[in-house]
């Protein structure tokens, strides 16, 4: 049974989505403060974190910003409560994979939590025959879901995995934004190409030996992105 850590605060919001969750089959911990979040987040596994923004306390940013600078790479998705891109910007700039914008259906919750632990699966299927991809001090175990640097592992997060399956598939092509959104998040996600930026300069200061001058992850101006060896 898939573990959820729902971190909702609103008392009707958290029981609402706690039952409904429930009723698809998850084995969901509920805490309504950014706190206790961390903690769990740290101390449990988790096969996925529905974290809510507006936190008593330590904010739902703050918690994301903990459970990437202790190295896990759980998927988090983000209930916001404003449109913003500000706010959703800055979310994908602290490690969460996906967001959802209050007021939202349980249908497309639903879906967006399906869509990431799928994401996690294919990550971490392992195969008979590994592939593994390198580009200058970097190697890509695409079987395992493992990323290394010199010889040493580099914790990505799903969403980051997912960009650099993309790369590999298409090393040396140009990559439009929308082709990086479409084979991340799937056809139909409307997000905006911002998503893409955030989580590409995310991966620089992971993988380059100088983020700001990137040799491998290149920008093709008014183009978009294209993985250089």
């Amino acid at each position: 049974m898939r573990r959820i850590l729902l971190v909702e605060d609103e008392p009707i919001i958290a029981s609402a989505l706690q039952y409904d969750l429930a009723l698809e089959g998850y084995d969901v911990t509920l805490v309504g403060d950014g706190a206790e979040a961390s903690r769990r987040a740290r101390e449990e596994p988790y096969d996925l974190i529905v974290l809510d923004a507006m936190l008593p306390g330590r904010d739902g940013f703050d918690v994301c910003r903990d459970i990437r600078k202790a190295g896990l790479t759980t998927p988090i998705l983000m209930l916001t409560a404003r449109a913003q891109e500000t706010e959703k910007v800055l979310a994908f700039e602290l490690g969460a994979d996906d967001y959802v914008t209050k007021p939202f259906g349980t249908m497309e919750l639903r879906a967006r939590i399906k869509a990431l632990l799928r994401r996690s699966e294919l990550r971490t299927r392992d195969t008979a025959t590994p592939v593994v991809a390198r580009f200058g001090v970097v190697e890509i175990d695409m079987a395992r879901g493992e990323v290394r640097k010199e010889g040493q592992p580099v914790d990505v997060t799903i969403t980051e995995f997912r960009l650099l399956d993309a790369f590999v598939k298409n090393q040396g092509r140009v990559l439009t934004r929308q082709q990086l959104l479409d084979a991340v998040w799937g056809h139909g996600f409307v997000l905006s190409d911002r998503a893409v930026d955030n989580h590409i300069v995310n991966l620089r200061r992971k993988l380059e030996a100088v983020p700001t001058e990137p040799r491998h992850i290149v920008s093709v101006r008014g183009l978009g992105y294209r993985l250089d060896t």
